[in-house]
């Protein structure tokens, strides 16, 4: 089972580490980039296929990080009929920051106090769009240590991506994805094949301590996240290839070799830019490429040229485009499902990629196919690796299940609330406002929110955070449970007291179903 440590209570290397189950949020309410296109004064277009951006969900006040990790945590633990003392660690990656000391992961950690359950390693990882990718790797790297106590992973990465007024604002978006780290997993990592690339630059930051506004230079922003790209598939591809040599396969690595190819989506055309890119380096780093037919047909004439000089050659882009065209249709296109219609999540955001590849393809599909994800964080920091799908496909496997947690994603996306931009810019306007006020009471309307949703109830003098959780029960009181950044007042039940307890103290969980509950 997953989770499971062997019976003789041997230290085994676990088998098969990586991502067993996958829970994702969303805010219940987002603006229609087209309209937002009318709104503020632009070109038809310049949103919606400029960017590729159909539609951006966006929190009122009542939402900040600690909720949206609050409610996608809990989420994941319920929907998967988990005990909260079968987690031994917990990681967050966040860019979002409301205190320059207190981790959001302390915050979630109220969430465990019922089960009794202390014992829990980990904190937040902060690094742009990165810090999620970090999390994860810390996550995997302790199941496969010597510290690994045999007990579950939890990694969350959650951001809420606003902008100043301007052309950067429609690249905004908000939510939280929480993912369940161990073995015997249907999502496992490729061991040994990470190609990271990290460097200093100034392409998007945030030195303004009270403001959540980021500053960014959007070419630098583009030109490092290609070079980047260009760097971490090239370090992929030498380390898969040293791989193959020792197990005697002779055969180029390419793009081809990939089932699905996920990215950071900043915006969904720089992805289809990204996939180009990918072919451009398989081009440029093939001895004798096929000019004539297949491929790489009518691309003889761009040969000769140094990639470095490329991330901005528009007839380079429009070529290898148009090359790619069918590999981005077949790879790419459904992991854009999320960020098409709800923006960029920043460190979630690759991860609700592939969450939209997962919910969008059956088990047979899937099944043993490699998925590349390439995640990409300004300042900058970035990596490329790879997660293999389980072989087993069959009905009630861990991977059908996990499949099936995710097959209403479109429906959940479908049934959020529009708001027209106006309303969009006075929810902006008041989060500008209202950062960081002390004795604050949110003013967003707490019936907006979905059943279930954590919610910030109020600052208090001294900046400590409240919070409430919205029945999942429309007919019960709103607050049902609250709790702030101290301490818990009125805890919810988790499932944790309805689940058995896992035996022994040393030693981790025995066995542990994972079902498909009800969202």
């Amino acid at each position: 089972m997953p989770g499971s440590v062997p019976a003789s209570g041997e230290a085994t290397w676990p088998k098969d580490v990586g991502i067993i189950a996958m829970e994702i949020y969303f805010p219940s309410q987002y603006v229609d980039q087209a309209e937002l296109e009318q709104f503020d004064g632009v070109s038809a277009g310049k949103y919606t296929v400029g960017l590729g951006q159909a539609r951006m969900g966006f929190c009122s006040d009542r939402e900040d990080i600690n909720s949206l990790c609050l409610t996608v945590v809990q989420r994941l633990m319920e929907r998967n009929c988990l005990s909260y003392d079968s987690v031994g660690r917990l990681e967050v990656g966040t860019e979002t920051i409301i205190d320059k000391s207190k981790s959001v992961k302390t915050v979630i950690m109220q969430l465990f106090e019922e089960s009794g359950n202390t014992d829990v390693e980990g904190i937040d990882t902060t690094n742009a769009c990165y810090g999620g990718t970090a999390a994860l790797f810390n996550a995997v790297n302790w199941v496969e240590s010597s510290s690994w106590d045999g007990r579950y992973a939890v990694v969350v990465a959650g951001d809420i991506a606003v902008y100043a007024t301007g052309g950067a604002r429609p690249t905004g978006g908000a939510g939280a994805v929480a993912m369940l780290v161990g073995p015997n997993a249907p999502l496992v990592f490729d061991r040994g094949l990470r190609g990271t690339h990290m460097q200093h630059a100034y392409d998007f930051y945030k030195p303004d301590m009270v403001s959540e506004y980021p500053v960014v230079d959007g070419k630098l922003s583009i030109e490092c996240y290609l070079s980047a790209l260009d760097r971490c598939y090239s370090v992929y591809r030498n380390k898969i290839h040293a791989q193959w040599q020792r197990e005697g396969v002779e055969k180029r690595f390419s793009l081809e070799d990939f089932g699905y190819m996920v990215f950071h989506s900043p915006y969904c055309k720089l992805v289809q830019k990204s996939l180009a890119r990918l072919m451009l380096n398989d081009f440029l780093s093939h001895p004798n490429p096929n000019t004539e037919t297949g491929l790489f047909s009518g691309l003889e004439a761009f040969r000769q040229i140094k990639p470095e000089e490329t991330y901005f050659d528009r007839d380079v882009e429009k070529a290898f485009m148009k090359a790619s065209t069918q590999l981005f249709e077949d790879k790419t296109k459904a992991s854009l499902l999320v960020s098409n219609q709800n923006g960029n999540m920043y460190t979630p955001s690759v991860y609700g990629c592939l969450a939209s590849v997962l919910a969008q393809y059956t088990s047979e599909q899937l099944a043993g196919q490699r998925i590349g994800l390439f995640s990409y964080g300004s300042g900058f920091a970035a990596t490329l690796y790879s997660l293999r799908v389980s072989q087993d496909s069959t009905p009630g496997s861990v991977l059908d299940k996990l499949l099936s947690s995710l097959c209403d994603l479109k429906a959940r996306l479908d049934s959020r609330r529009k708001v027209s931009p106006a309303v969009f810019a006075e929810n902006m306007k008041l989060r500008e406002e209202t950062h960081h006020l002390a004795n604050y009471i949110p003013q967003g309307s707490v019936d907006e929110l979905f059943p279930g949703t954590w919610y910030l109830s109020r600052v208090d003098e001294k900046h400590r955070r409240e919070y409430a959780k919205r029945s999942l029960n429309d007919d019960l009181p709103l607050e049902a449970g609250r709790v702030n950044s101290t301490t818990t007042t009125e805890h919810i039940p988790s499932p944790a007291k309805k689940m058995p307890r896992f035996p022994g103290t040393t030693g981790g969980p025995e066995a542990v179903a994972i079902s498909n509950g009800d969202h």
